[in-house]
């Protein structure tokens, strides 16, 4: 097995400090771990953290999991939470596995995936035939199906890392449960139904996300500066890092804003504090394409967008500085959204060929 410890040997996000050839290489991370025997609580609760990760048992007390930013976090959590509970954890990053080939790994995180997809067609098709069975469906509690197995079908689609045949024919079987409610998906999530949050509430107060901000946590510290905090304090911790008593999370694990189902920490945010105009559905569109990388939307511009995110990721090795220029440059993205009070004036033949003389100077 060719590993190396990731506590020895730290990975940034941005993949600055490694080679390319070893950046290549890596292809898996492993959570190798020993329970304590007592209490038998740490032993249930690891084991229902792997399922909730859609990690693949490779042999006993080794789990593997796709090596990404995002599960490297989440290993990262459960190592914490090994070893707070009297075990002992490590989390290594692997180019081979010597009990079982690349091929072998990926289609066994297929064939879980399509187990989960397959449980769910067959809950959701059982509820439409017992509505299409009723005269009158009762169209309150099929609306209730239909968040139910929106928000189950994203948590599996979020675990689904090599494309598993199952997922279209379960977005076919949402689908038809949806449109046999009466409803259509909207292109921007609703605000809560318990209410949206007053932002006076959260004025003040210091914000900590992850390090090395992407897309999803420049549009997220943008919002909360425009819209709930104009001099929000934003801060900067690893995964695994204690948190502070008094901070709101976000855009983190277990975090107090942060992914909802198939939303990201911005839509959230926009849906929590009743945030909701059309230059930020826009906004939403291009950063949820980016951060999920589903291509719900299909926003040809995202791309561009995302350009210039990892323009800046690159150019500001300070997390501070960068998350202040990413604020910038969403501030500009919203502004440029503004539609103008009266249409452009169509530029005469002559001005039009004073212009081009002009480039060409």
């Amino acid at each position: 097995m060719i590993h190396e410890d990731l506590r020895e040997r730290p990975v940034s996000e941005a993949g600055g400090e490694r080679t390319p050839a070893v950046a290549a290489a890596e292809q898996w991370l492993l959570l190798v771990h020993q329970l304590p025997t007592r209490p038998v609580s740490v032993r249930v609760r690891t084991w229902r953290r792997m399922q909730q990760l859609g990690a693949v048992a490779v042999k006993s007390s080794v789990y593997a999991l796709p090596n990404r930013p995002e599960t490297r976090e989440d290993f990262e959590w459960v190592r914490a939470e090994i070893v707070a509970g009297g075990g002992q954890a490590t989390v290594f990053q692997a180019s081979t596995i010597d009990t079982i080939s690349g091929d072998d790994l990926r289609e066994a995180f297929r064939r879980d995936r399509n187990e989960d997809y397959r449980l769910l067609v067959r809950a959701v098709e059982k509820i439409v035939r017992a509505a299409g069975a009723r005269r009158r469906p009762d169209p309150r509690a099929l609306a209730k199906a239909v968040r139910l197995w929106r928000d189950r079908l994203a948590e599996i689609e979020a675990l689904d890392y090599f494309a598993a045949h199952g997922r279209n024919a379960a977005r076919a079987a949402v689908d038809r449960l949806e449109a046999l409610s009466g409803g259509s998906r909207t292109a921007t999530p609703a605000a809560s139904s318990d209410g949206t949050i007053d932002p006076t509430a959260f004025r003040g107060r210091r914000w900590l996300t992850r390090q090395r901000p992407g897309i999803d946590r420049m549009a997220s510290a943008w919002l909360i500066r425009r819209f709930i905090d104009p001099h929000a304090v934003f801060a900067f911790a690893a995964p695994d890092a204690p948190r502070e008593s008094g901070v709101v999370t976000f855009d983190m694990f277990e975090g107090d804003f942060t992914h909802e189902g198939d939303r990201c920490t911005f839509e959230v945010l926009c849906a929590r504090f009743g945030v909701d105009e059309a230059r930020l559905r826009d906004i939403a569109e291009l950063v949820h394409d980016l951060d999920l990388k589903d291509a719900r939307f299909g926003r040809p511009e995202a791309a561009l967008l995302g350009a210039l995110v990892e323009g800046l990721r690159q150019l500001h090795p300070r997390d501070d500085e960068l998350l202040e220029h990413g604020i910038v440059l969403f501030d500009a993205l919203y502004q440029g959204l503004v539609e103008p009070s009266t249409p452009p004036r169509t530029p005469t033949t002559r001005s039009a060929g004073r212009r081009t003389r002009a480039r060409g100077a």
